[in-house]
Formats: C-alpha cells, sequence, structure tokens
C-alpha cells in the first residue's frame, strides 16, 4: 500500500552538470541535490471545521436505550486550510530542480515516460468498533480484561488481518472514545470508553482510518474527544467526525471522508455532510466516502430518511455512503451506479458481552481512478463475519464466516437488499437489476 516519491536527475542532466563543472575549473555551484522522498502506507491530512454541534441522544449496550441532551461544542473555524498529521510512518519530503549553476545552457534527453495509467484502490469497510466498554460494565469477560491478558495485543482483529493489510484502505467507526477521563455525560446510563493506548491496535491491524461522527463520541465529554483525537494522531490512524473531514492518501490518490451523527442532529448533518463533500472536492480529493450514523437501533430494515440522505450524498459528490449505528446488518442500495451500505452491524464491539446478533459483514469495493481524476466504481463484495470467534459469547475478535454460516449472513444481507434490487452471490459479490 505504500508509494515512493520523488525528483532524480536524467543521466543527461548529471553530464550536464559535470561538462559545465570542468569547464568552469573548480567553480563550485549549490545545485540542489537528488531527494528521494519515501512515504509509508498513507499520508493524513485534516481540514478543518464548519458548523457546531449538539448531542441529544444516547445508545446503550447491554440494556434499554434513553434519549438525553447535551450542549453545543464548537472547535474550528471552518474550511480553508490542510493540516497533515505526522507520524513516524507518515511522512514525505522532495525537491524541484530549477536550474544549473554556472549559466543558462540546458540539456534535453528523450523521454523515456510511460503514459499515466489507471490507478486501482480497494476499500474495506466494517462497522461499529468499541475499543474498550461502558463504565458499569465490571472486568470479566470484558474487552479491558481480554486486552489485559492477551499475550498478542494483535488478538482482536487477527481474524481479518489479512483482509485489510491486502486492500488500499480500511475504515471503521470508531465507537466511543479512548482517554483516561472518567467525567462522564451526567444522567447518561451507558458511557463507553477506552484506553488512549488502544488506538495502536488499529493500524496494527491494517486499519488505516476512523469515523467519528457517532452518538458516543462525547461519552466523556470535550476532553473524551481531544483525547481521542491525540491518540489517532499518535498511531497515525486518519479520523473524520461533523465539520471535520479526513483525507488518506495511498498510491498517489487521496480518499476524502466525511462522517456525522445524524442520530442526535437529524437533518443538521446535511449542511456536515454538502459543505464537507465540497471541501473535499475543491481540494482535489480524488474519491470521497460518506459516513453516516443513522437508523434505528436493532432494526434490520432501513427508515425512509436514511435512503433519502444517503442518496443526498451521492447527489452532492460521495462515491460510496457507509451506514452504522444499528447494531444488526442492514440492506445495501445502489444510486446512479454508486452504492449505500445502511447498516454495517457491529465489529470489534466491546460494549456488549453476549449479543443476541454476532452477525457482521466487511463490505469491499474497487475503484478505478484515471490520470484524470475520473472515478470508475468497480467490484464490490461483502465478506460475512461474526463479531466473535465463538459462538458461546462475545471475545471481541471478528472472524469471517465458512461454509453455512456464510451461506446464511448472505441470504439475510439479500432478504434486506432485496427492495433494493441489489443481491450478493454465493462468494459475496454484488450486482444490481435495474427494474
Amino acid at each position: 500500500m505504500g508509494i515512493i516519491a520523488g525528483k532524480r536527475m536524467s543521466a543527461a542532466v548529471v553530464l550536464a552538470a559535470l561538462l559545465l563543472g570542468i569547464a568552469f575549473l573548480g567553480g563550485c555551484g549549490d545545485g540542489e541535490e537528488d531527494l528521494l522522498a519515501v512515504q509509508g502506507s498513507g499520508q493524513g491530512m485534516f481540514a478543518e471545521e464548519i458548523a457546531g454541534e449538539r448531542i441529544s441522544e444516547e445508545e446503550g449496550a447491554e440494556g434499554e436505550f434513553e434519549p438525553l441532551e447535551g450542549s453545543p461544542i464548537e472547535t474550528g473555524t471552518g474550511f480553508g486550510k490542510d493540516v497533515t498529521e505526522e507520524s513516524g510512518r507518515n511522512s514525505a519530503a522532495g525537491s524541484e530542480m530549477e536550474g544549473l549553476p554556472g549559466g543558462s545552457a540546458s540539456v534535453e534527453s528523450p523521454s523515456s515516460e510511460e503514459p499515466p495509467a489507471d490507478v486501482s484502490i480497494t476499500i474495506s469497510a466494517a462497522g461499529d468498533c468499541t475499543l474498550g466498554g461502558y463504565k458499569e460494565q465490571g472486568y470479566a469477560y470484558t474487552f479491558w480484561e481480554t486486552y489485559d491478558k492477551a499475550e498478542d495485543k494483535g488478538y482482536f482483529f487477527a481474524n481479518v488481518k489479512d483482509i485489510f493489510e491486502a486492500d488500499d484502505m480500511t475504515i471503521v467507526n470508531l465507537e466511543g472514545p479512548l482517554t483516561r477521563s472518567e467525567d462522564f455525560r451526567e444522567g447518561q446510563i451507558y458511557s463507553m470508553r477506552g484506553e488512549p493506548e488502544y488506538a495502536w491496535l488499529l493500524p496494527e491491524a491494517g486499519i488505516e482510518t476512523v469515523s467519528m461522527g457517532n452518538n458516543h463520541r462525547l461519552d466523556c465529554k470535550e476532553q473524551g474527544t481531544e483525547d481521542t483525537v491525540e491518540a489517532l494522531q499518535e498511531a497515525g490512524v486518519v479520523y473524520a467526525y461533523d465539520r471535520n473531514v479526513g483525507i488518506y492518501e495511498t498510491k498517489g490518490i487521496r480518499i476524502g471522508f466525511v462522517s456525522v451523527n445524524e442520530v442526535s442532529e437529524g437533518s443538521v448533518v446535511e449542511k456536515y455532510l454538502q459543505d464537507g463533500i465540497a471541501s473535499l472536492q475543491e481540494q482535489g480529493v480524488e474519491l470521497i466516502l460518506a459516513c453516516c450514523h443513522w437508523g434505528v437501533e436493532r432494526e434490520y430494515y432501513s427508515e425512509d430518511y436514511q435512503k433519502k440522505l444517503g442518496r443526498k450524498c451521492i447527489d452532492w459528490g460521495a462515491d460510496l455512503v457507509l451506514g452504522c449505528h444499528a447494531h444488526v446488518l442492514q440492506g445495501i442500495d445502489q444510486y446512479q451506479g454508486k452504492y449505500i451500505v445502511y447498516g454495517l452491524g457491529n465489529f470489534c464491539f466491546g460494549g456488549n458481552r453476549s449479543p443476541s446478533d454476532m452477525d457482521t459483514m466487511i463490505f469491499q469495493q474497487t475503484f478505478t481512478i484515471s490520470p484524470e481524476g475520473e472515478v470508475t466504481c468497480g467490484e464490490a463484495r461483502v465478506i460475512p463475519c461474526s463479531v466473535s470467534s465463538v459462538s458461546s459469547r462475545n471475545n471481541f475478535q471478528p472472524t469471517p464466516l465458512e461454509g453455512t454460516e456464510c451461506a446464511r449472513v448472505l441470504e439475510k444481507i439479500n432478504e434486506y437488499s432485496r427492495d433494493f434490487q441489489v443481491q450478493a452471490d454465493e462468494n459475496g459479490v454484488l450486482s444490481y437489476t435495474e427494474q
């Protein structure tokens, strides 16, 4: 997934420089050096913010879910510039060669460069990841205990890591803050929280990006969000929520994404989505995703507003729409040749030690980007999974399904997608039948 970028002198230019140096007999110029910039698995960039936020609903984990209200939060000044977040694996440098010292002569060599080629990008998406749990959950059989006792911290994503490492970008929904703060929102039954160090589980598993626009982001108030952002930046993970958009770069292609919490904000998020997508377009981002936290918990069929909002995202310029919040799988739609995934379900979900429905999936799609930036939506498929590698409880280790269990989950997805004329074959490959 890494790329190598840089500028190199041609052999002819080097020869010219040597000849000029000999001609000037000892003249010493300040010609620029040939620099090779090496970039890691991707480069994260973050645009700034566009509007305020309020919180009004909370989600439970092992019991009932009750609404509550919060207060506005302001953390930015608007779109207008990109800030590159550097980590040990996300850096690049380069230089342009402006001329040769000591004279105005130039030497040209025949170009041997091949025409620019199309670039293929494969994106994997999975659902709610609560890296931690909620404060009244106790310790036994929780994510916390599992983490503390795991000899290999790669345990949690071990069974899907090969899938995530083989793609170009993986995105999940980070459901809850990574913070040591215990200043929880008042009156809330289920307040999610995980340790900041858990952020490192993501890149170790090949997960480069996360959506944070959900109704658990402020479980530990603003401090929790600030600590989460700091932890993600240190781990080199790109994030987005509300007015903050994320940009991840791989193979020279920039993938931008927006993330909103429609559950609490309602139609207010339309401004976040439209303005965020417009900002990404203005920055020349080649591929755009819209991540929506929406719908009704434990409902397998999407509600009308999900359908309307998903299609608006595509009309505004998104190439793929990804949905979370229901904690169960929902259907897949296609509009203008682009997919809307209404519900990805839970994934690595520490909020429930024994969910009644442990079915989940990885949605995967390949896109082709031409040298002119034109996007072609390629093959999409679903990989049926369970949130656990054992059937007796949730051990927080999502695992691909095989055989009859794989076929059973595919049939569920097909049932929920039937009204959208989208169906998966026995290999999970999606097709759309226009009527």
